[in-house]
This record gives structure tokens, sequence and C-alpha cells, in this order.
């Protein structure tokens, strides 16, 4: 095994890991939406591109979330913000749209599976940008047929971009009149829905050609790296949220990610 190679492996991963715990604790938004793009081009820039390089990304990203979003609503949970009846009831749509989620990406190459990312990216980056608070869709979270149709679609398209439940289940349950703080707490459970679940199946597909130290298709040396940096940086960007504007630094990200997107899939069509 080459060391130098595994030593810039390790130090583009901690860079990522602590830009991502940042991001994650200044904007509210789960790491996963940036440590994806940054796996795919680390690895690719380390010569492990191959058909099959993005579900490593997303595997590897879901992973995290596991730890991240537990730790997350545990430090919720006591300040009494988390919605359990809501994630009583939406926990096995979830559950089972993150499953058909892993089936979906295991048969897909790395240049669709990019496509669907970059989509997904412009989507979740233009609500960012001009979404708005007083947006809504009603006064109460759906119950019956509706939420049998949205949670499992939350947990299947956050598979498919490797995220938690942040990017799509907050502007659900605000725009069916939740708080935000509550939101973002919910969500937050809305990950561990997703991860854990995403992650076992992950942990079953093996790759071809992979980097070191990779099971399934799971990157231990990522997982690590990120988890080590995100626990310690997430709390500096929560800090740094009370001496800022949250809506102007969401809008700016939002932008920031629609460019991340377009190049995604400019890399997949090109």
């Amino acid at each position: 095994m080459d060391m130098t190679l595994l030593l810039t492996m390790g130090a583009v991963l901690l860079a990522i890991g602590a830009f991502a715990g940042v991001l994650a604790g200044l904007l509210g938004v789960g790491g996963g939406i940036i440590l994806v793009p940054g796996f795919y081009y680390t690895f690719a820039a380390l010569g492990f591109d191959s058909p099959e390089l993005m579900r490593l990304c997303l595997a590897t990203s879901l992973a995290t979330i596991i730890v991240t979003s537990i730790r997350s609503v545990m430090a919720h949970n006591k300040r009494g913000a988390v919605a359990w009846d809501v994630l009583k009831g939406w926990a096995p749509g979830i559950a089972i749209g993150a499953i058909l989620g892993v089936l979906l990406v295991a048969q897909l190459r790395t240049a669709v599976l990019q496509i669907i990312f970059g989509g997904l990216a412009i989507f979740v980056g233009t609500y960012m940008t001009f979404g708005r608070a007083h947006w809504s869709l009603g006064d109460r979270m759906p119950t019956g047929p509706l939420r049998w149709m949205l949670s499992p679609l939350v947990g299947f398209l956050s598979v498919l971009m490797g995220i938690g439940g942040g990017s799509f289940g907050v502007p659900v349950m605000t725009l069916y009149g939740m708080a935000i703080h509550r939101a973002v707490a919910t969500a937050a459970g809305f990950g561990v829905l997703i991860a854990v679940p995403s992650v076992a199946g992950f942990l079953l597909t093996p790759m071809e050609f992979a980097p070191p130290f990779t099971v399934g298709s799971v990157n231990l040396v990522a997982f690590g790296l990120v988890i080590a940096m995100t626990l310690i940086t997430a709390p500096l960007g929560a800090s740094l949220a009370h001496r800022t504007d949250p809506a102007r630094l969401k809008r700016v990200f939002g932008v920031f990610l629609i460019l991340v997107a377009l190049n995604m899939l400019r890399k997949a069509i090109i």
C-alpha cells in the first residue's frame, strides 16, 4: 500500500470533514450535501474513479450521518425540541424509502448517480436561495395516505443524494406549519432512520475497485476522519451562526450548492 497516497487521502478528508462540520453547525444543513462531492473529487483525483465511485461516496456519507444525527437528536431532545409523534409516524415510510434507494443506487453507474445528485442538489439549492418562511401547504403535518406518499419519498431521495433528513425533511415540515427549530430537531431523527438501514445495505454491497479500507461500499478511512473533524468543527459553526445572518448565509450556500451541482452534471455529461 502506498503510504504517500494514504497520507494525502487522509489530509484531504480531514479538510473536507472540517468544512462540512462548520457548514452543518452554521446553516443547520447536513454535512452530506458537501461530503458527497468532496468524496467524489478526492477519490477521483487519487486515481479511484470508476463506474462505482458515486456509490461509495453516497454510502460513506450516509455512514457519517448515523453518528452525527444521533448526536444531534440527543442534543435537541435535551431542549425538548424533537417532535417524537411525527418521528414515530413517519419512521416506517422513511425507512422503506431508504431501502428502496439503496436497491436503486446499487444498480446505477457513477454518471447516472452524478446526474441524479446534480438535479436534486439544484432543487435543494434553489429552495435555499429563494424559499421564504411564510410559504405554506397546511397548518399541520400530513397523516394517512399523504404521509405514506411523502415519508418514503424523503427517505428515497435522501439516499440518492447521500444526505440525512434535513434538506428534504425540514422544508416539508415547515411548509406544513412546524416551527423551524422543531423541524430541524425532528429532521435529525429522520437522518437516523435514513442512514441506518441504507448503510446496512451498502455494507453488503461490495465494489470491484475501491480505495484502501473499504467494507462493502463504505470507506472506513473517510468515515473515521470525517466524523472526528465534524465533531470538532460543528460547535464552531454553531457559535458562528449566532453572530451572522442565517438567512443571508443560506442564500449564499444555496448559490454555492447550485454551482457544485452544475459542475457535477458537467462531469457526468461531458
